[in-house]
């Protein structure tokens, strides 16, 4: 009886213990929007902020009404490379995603394809040339040109000590008339955060 009851308690002991230790993970899904930093690091919450912040900010300053004024239409952008200089892995292109997004959204400038997207277009419209009709066909050389790139940097500096430090990163974005290289705009955004380490327990 002792034995058996020893077993049970083995038993029991044993099932907790793989329970613990598995390696399952728990998951819970949550709004899109909802702010969560977990590592203190670059996330989509910043991305999408950031990119939005400095589009409104380029698209409130005078180089626009200026364009207007000057061609009578509305300026068409690209963006080109935007070079991650920070400590850090980001993911760059879903940060140009996000301000292609906010562009293109905003209505208030015409968005241009980036070069990779272009070069898939134009074998689109090769392969309508020779095989569609030439009622619903789109010929070459009629592609909308670029009036001005945007490019620019995301940089990071860090101060640690003991079990905190403070990350700091900086975006500077930039526009450039592609007619005569003019810098028609200059947008930067600041982000600061604060991050503890916890302490590890055994």
């Amino acid at each position: 009886m002792r034995l058996v009851y020893k077993l049970s308690i083995f038993t029991i002991f044993s099932a907790a213990l793989l329970a613990g230790c598995s390696s399952t993970p728990t998951v819970q899904r949550i709004d899109v929007e909802e702010v969560r930093d977990l590592s203190g690091s670059w996330n989509d919450t910043d991305s999408r902020l950031v990119s939005k912040e400095m589009v409104d900010d380029m698209l409130s300053r005078p180089w626009v009404e200026q364009h207007i004024s000057r061609h009578g239409n509305i300026p068409a952008v690209i963006v080109g490379t935007v070079r991650n200089l920070s400590h850090e892995h980001i993911s760059v292109k879903t940060f140009i995603n996000d301000i292609e997004r906010e562009i293109t959204n905003s209505g208030e400038v015409t968005f241009v394809a980036n070069s990779q997207e272009r070069s898939q277009i134009r074998d689109e419209r090769a392969d309508q040339d020779l095989n569609a009709s030439e009622r619903t066909r789109n010929a070459m050389g009629q592609e909308l040109g670029a009036d001005y790139m945007m490019i620019g940097s995301i940089n990071t500096i860090v101060d640690a000590a003991a079990k905190q430090q403070v990350v700091y990163y900086q975006t500077d974005l930039k526009l450039v008339s592609m007619a005569d290289n003019r810098t028609v705009w200059i947008g930067q955004k600041k982000i600061k955060k604060l991050v503890q380490k916890r302490k590890v327990r055994y």
